[in-house]
Order: structure tokens, then sequence, then C-alpha cells
């Protein structure tokens, strides 16, 4: 069956569905889950089954279900339901900003099957989404969207990649260009990708071009200003610009792929945030690694806290950053959520990247290994000294974090899930 086709038939299918079945910023809506607990929480979904082509996800639907059934329901809604209530994370006017890895191909960057199935989720709203969906990446100057290695590639050895569409889904290229111009064609979802402008800098006066702002003088960070396809105005720092003031309805949704990474140990949840900022702002050297950590903290206390960080731990790049060649990745069917990004790299890099073994086994460990110590204690010091996350302190270490798990199960199987 063509693809296409089958995934516009079902999204519409979905929608009408939907009709008889706000996020808090900064984390706020996991203030319920936390309040019984000194430590900080990691939701975890076990056995994802290979996707299936569907626009809907299992894994994702899983962890949906765990989260609402702690308190966190993916949709802000005056009225109490499966998956919804006034305590949910999207309201229907949100503007809902995805980060994806796209710097990489293969399996270094994020599991597209599992941005689709969240978009597909997203685009349910059971009060009706009149919002937009808006995929965003900053690759410094090797990013794209079409999931082909360059010439020169970015894969030295590699040669067979060049030109080649191959990404980390399951059929590997479902690449983002398709699911915005093909499955999700005429519905509000577009991609954003910042390579072109990370250059330019923008003073807090201007609304127009597409650009940078910097959070102050000195080795502080930057952020993107940008215009999305339906004309919404997003400074990721201040909101979304109405031409006179702020609005609040932007969300913030951080995807990033578990990976290994020399000089930090690995990539996660903190270090993702290279890809908002630009690497043109003058303090790259401080990131590369003696200041890692502050500088990754520094995005989530001076410009923006994701109102949820799903870790895609579908396929772990154990061996390479770029996740090439096969034997360098592992499947591992697992997905984390959580608001702390500390306690997600902790737990993800110890109990997930570090069995993995390898030759980089050594730099997994967040008990032992310098550069990934140094990453995470530093990115701790920096928010905390801040006041926290939603006035939760970030923690490391396996007595100060909680894991709430359960496997994926077959959406066919729950009702809950028919309902939507």
């Amino acid at each position: 069956m063509d693809r296409a086709r089958y995934s516009r038939r079902d999204l519409l299918r979905g929608m009408a569905r939907s009709v008889v079945a706000s996020a808090i910023f900064g984390g706020m809506a996991f203030r319920r889950a936390r309040a019984s607990s000194t430590r900080s929480i990691v939701f975890q979904i076990d056995q994802c089954p290979a996707h299936d082509g569907e626009l809907r996800h299992v894994g994702v639907d899983s962890m949906l279900d765990l989260l609402a059934k702690n308190g966190i329901p993916i949709y802000q809604s005056p009225t109490s339901g499966p998956w919804r209530g006034p305590s949910g994370l999207i309201a229907r006017d949100d503007v809902v900003l995805i980060k994806v890895n796209c710097q990489w191909r293969c399996r270094g960057a994020t599991n597209t099957d599992v941005l689709r199935g969240l978009i597909y989720r997203i685009l349910l709203h059971p009060d009706g989404f009149t919002g937009e969906v808006v995929i965003m990446e900053n690759g410094q100057g090797r990013g794209a969207f079409d999931g082909i290695s360059p010439s020169p590639n970015s894969y030295g050895g590699f040669p067979e990649l060049t030109g080649v569409v191959r990404v980390n889904s399951e059929d590997e290229t479902l690449t983002i260009n398709e699911i915005v111009q093909t499955v999700f064609a005429g519905q509000p979802v577009c991609a954003v990708l910042m390579d072109g402008f990370r250059n330019i800098w923008l003073s807090a006066s201007d609304h127009v071009q597409n650009g940078y702002r910097k959070t102050g003088t000195g080795a502080l960070v930057s952020y993107p200003c940008f215009t999305t396809a339906r004309g919404n105005r997003i400074e990721l720092k201040e909101g979304r610009w109405t031409g006179t003031d702020y609005a609040q309805n932007v969300k913030l949704i951080n995807i990033p792929v578990l990976k290994d990474h020399g000089g930090s140990g690995m990539t996660g949840v903190l270090k993702h945030t290279y890809g908002i900022l630009s690497m043109s702002d003058g303090t790259t050297a401080n990131r590369h690694y003696a200041d890692i950590g502050s500088q990754v903290g520094k995005m989530w206390t001076q410009v923006r806290i994701p109102d949820l960080n799903l870790l895609d731990c579908i396929w772990v790049s154990h061996e390479a950053l770029g996740g090439y060649p096969v034997d360098a990745t592992r499947r591992c069917n697992i997905l984390l959520a959580g608001v702390d990004p500390v306690a997600m790299d902790y737990y993800a890099s110890k109990h997930i990247l570090l069995p993995l073994g390898g030759t980089h086994g050594s730099w997994h460990d967040p008990d032992q290994y310098a550069g990934l110590v140094d990453k995470l204690d530093g990115a701790m010091t920096q928010i905390n000294s801040a006041g926290g996350i939603a006035g939760s302190p970030v923690r490391m270490g396996d007595a100060n974090i909680e894991v709430i798990a359960r496997s994926a199960v077959p959406t066919t199987s729950n009702r809950l899930w028919t309902h939507y």
C-alpha cells in the first residue's frame, strides 16, 4: 500500500475519531508527579516493537499513556479524560516546537518513526488542534532534512553513503521533508532548518528577519528567532511575538537520540541544546569541552526549559557519533521521558549506554569518566543555582532518581488508545 496515501487517510480518520473521543511553561506540569518524591523522575518504556509503518507509534503511545497515568496528560483541556486535563502539556492553540537531531544521518539522527508518532498525537488534540507543529534543528552547517549525506560526507571512510538517503527509521527513508511535505501535507506542520541563518544577529527590536540573539555578553549562549510557515513569529527566549507583545503559547519538546560522543562521553538530553544555539556566537571554545556543563545548563536557565524531553533509545549508537556503520549501533527498543535533563542523561548513560560495552565503553560511565561527570555536574550546578526546574532541583546519582517503567503494549489491545 502507498505509504503517503495511507498516512493521509489514517490521519483524517484519526482526527474524526478525536472529535468524539496548555502545556505549563518550563516543565510545570511535572510538579504534581514530583510532589511526593525527593528524587527526580525518569519515565521508561521498554520493548518498543519494530515499527509497522502506521502513523501512530506503539512506543510513543505507551509513553503518553504512562505519563497520563502519572498525572501528566499530553493534552491540556478544560475537560478531564483519557490523556487530557487542565494540567496537560499541550493546549489546542499552542505552537509546538520539536527539537530533533538532523546534523547527522543514519542512526545518528532522531528516529523519525518516533517523531511522526508524536506529531500524529499532537494533531489529534481532542479539543481540535488550531496551533502549529514546528520541527527545528541547527546542524551548524551540516544539518539537512532530506536525509542525504553530502559529498564529501560527514562519514569519513564510508563513501557508500554519499548522496544516499539514510535516516533513523524502520525503513531508513522517512525523512523530515517527507513527514512535512507528504505524510502531514495540508496539516499545520512545518520544519525550520536554522543552519542558514545561524550567522545573522538580531537586535531586540527586529521581529522580521530569521536570525539569532545572544542572552548577554561574555561566555553566554544564543537562541533562534524565526517566522514559521503559518506566520507565527517565534523568539525562543521570549515566546511568540504578536506584533505588540509576547504570547506564551509556545511549547518546546526535546527529542535527542542517545549515542556515544568523545569528550563529553555521550550525547543525550543536555547536549542536544547545541543544536538550538548558534556555534557562531563566540563561545564555541567553551563548549568543547571545559565548560560544557555550564554551557548546556545555560540553555535551560537563560533561554527556555523544554516542556518535555523524550530520549530516543530505539537504536543506540554506542560506538559512533554518526550512527554508522551498522555494527556501531545496537537496537535497544527503549524510550525515556522526563523534565530533569541531568537525571535523564545520568540514567541513560549508566543503564542503557554503558552496558552495551564496546571500545568506547568507559566513556559512558557517569560516575567515572571525567568528561561526562563534568558535564552532568556542571549542568546541575548551573540549573540549580538558578532555582532548578519548576522549583525542584535537578539531580544525578541512582539514589536520587526514581524510574517509573513499563513495557510497550500493542495499540490495538489497549482500549484507551482507541479513543483517539
